[in-house]
């Protein structure tokens, strides 16, 4: 009888402690998993997430809180008609109300381009849009006469500026962090049905159930017997 050394047989017990088995690995629940899988792919199926649907009405928020300021101020100060023939066809830099409106339509514009048509996973735009408004609402407020005409000097730049700025926040602060969050939650849960599969290659799910052909009952007695009948009697 071989005998075999104390050190290998010391050796191949403990590699085989040290490798995990079945029992060690957390029982994973692959209905869950498909679960979580599919609702992620409905989500990408509906081509943008409810984060920045959220932003992109803030967006046209912003569009429509600035052109109703703007009628307004058109109707205090004498018509609308009169006003906006004196603002827009007789344009003046230091006086005029018309350029915070086109600033308003211009970020409209390029965030919807940007994040709702093209679906941009980036701050750029977002960035580029903040600081056109901020330059050119700081040099407007420096340079022009805005705050000798009452309450709307101050209140369309201000709210203009605000503006902006919540959009810049909300998209770098919530938007693209929450997408980036939930597609690595896809990844991992992909990945763990991947490794489920591996782990669990006896589960089968529902499509891969058969039921194999029914035998008649008591057929192979039948041909035993046949078999004896067939047989010479000696």
């Amino acid at each position: 009888m071989i005998r075999v050394p104390a050190d290998a047989e010391n050796a191949h017990s403990s590699s085989v402690e040290s490798c995990p088995s079945l029992r060690d690995v957390p029982s994973i629940n692959p209905t869950q998993l498909m679960a979580r899988i599919e609702s992620y792919e409905g989500r990408e199926k509906k081509g943008i997430s409810d984060v920045r649907r959220t932003f992109c009405l803030f967006v046209t928020f912003d569009l429509l809180f600035i052109t109703l300021l703007w009628i307004i101020e058109l109707n205090v100060k004498g018509g609308i008609e009169t006003t906006l023939e004196k603002e827009v066809l007789h344009y003046d830099y230091s006086s005029s109300y018309f350029d915070i409106f086109l600033l308003a339509v211009f970020r409209f514009k390029v965030l919807i381009l940007a994040y709702a048509m093209c679906r941009l996973r980036h701050w750029w735009a977002i960035a580029f849009t903040t600081a056109v408004t901020s330059a050119f609402l700081l040099a407007k407020v420096i340079i022009s006469q805005l705050f000798s005409q009452g309450a709307f000097g101050y209140v369309l730049p201000i709210i203009s500026f605000i503006l902006a700025w919540i959009e810049t926040w909300f998209l770098d602060f919530k938007v693209l962090p929450q997408e980036a969050e939930e597609e690595n939650r896809f990844l991992i849960a992909q990945d763990a049905s991947e490794r489920a599969a591996l782990l669990h290659p006896g589960v089968l799910s529902d499509g891969q159930f058969y039921s194999p052909p029914e035998s008649v009952a008591g057929s192979d007695e039948d041909s035993e017997e046949k078999q004896d009948s067939e047989k010479p009697i000696v």
